[in-house]
């Protein structure tokens, strides 16, 4: 079905293919798509893990309030998610990358307390370390090595990014580098 005939915008109909193709899956994303109808009442959340060559590295901000986070944010209406993980990125990092094929995840988790849950892509590029990394006014960016521990109000973040790690390790897809 079209965007015209299904009532969905380019956007909406970009993160129901992403999430459906995303390489791991968390929190029942899918079956969550599924039961809400394939509707996305609520904005659309991207992000986009950033590794080092070498895969022992990832990039990460410094959020006000939810701790050390993969650089993302919010996907405007007239965005696909991947145009809002790129636009996030260069924001929030100064970074201009090209982005995974695939989506390294889909989850469902709220943003802020007082917000519904809502879908989230993770999107993924490799960086050479030596690029400069420009954070937003007050808001820290740096390389964080996967084999320490950070503060998040997404504790489970680490996992998912090592597995993925390990995932491309292991073959599966190439990253432009």
């Amino acid at each position: 079905m079209g965007t015209e005939s299904s009532g969905r915008g380019r956007g909406e109909e970009a993160a129901l293919v992403d999430a459906q193709s995303a390489v791991f899956e968390y929190d029942d994303a899918r079956t969550w798509l599924t039961e809400n109808g394939a509707t996305l009442d609520q904005p659309l959340a991207v992000e986009v893990w950033v590794f080092a060559p070498d895969l022992q590295r990832v990039v990460l901000v410094d959020h006000r309030w939810r701790g050390w986070v993969p650089p993302g944010g919010k996907v405007e209406p007239d965005e696909t998610p991947r145009e809002g993980a790129t636009r996030e990125l260069l924001e929030e990092t100064g970074l201009r990358v090209e982005l995974s094929g695939r989506p390294a995840a889909a989850a469902i988790r709220s943003y802020h307390p007082a917000w519904p849950a809502t879908l989230g892509l993770s999107y993924a590029a490799i960086v050479d370390p030596s690029e400069r990394l420009r954070g937003e006014a007050g808001q820290a960016v740096c390389w964080m090595p996967l084999s320490e521990t950070w503060v998040s109000v997404f504790p489970d973040d680490i996992n998912r990014m090592r597995a993925y790690a390990r995932w491309l390790i292991s073959g599966h897809e190439v990253l432009a580098r």
